[in-house]
């Protein structure tokens, strides 16, 4: 496997703020360079795009058929 494809799995459904974003945030700071963050929220986390941006990070984010926001993230080169 080629370590682009590598992704660490994160749900943080039905967790109460501030968790989901202390999660995501002590994942990011284990992040393995090339490694990606796939993240699923019931809620679209429109702190952490702030987070990101300033952070140096990238991400997609799409909504599934159950109304989840999936967050894909990774470090910019």
């Amino acid at each position: 496997m080629d370590n682009m494809e590598e992704e660490v799995f994160l749900d943080v459904c039905g967790l109460e703020p501030p968790e989901p974003l202390e999660r995501v945030l002590d994942a990011l700071a284990n992040l393995a360079p090339g490694t990606r963050l796939r993240m699923l929220i019931d809620r679209e986390p429109h702190p952490l795009y702030g987070i990101l941006r300033n952070n140096r990070y990238l991400y997609s984010s799409r909504v599934d058929e159950q109304h989840r926001h999936e967050i894909l993230i990774w470090h910019q080169n």
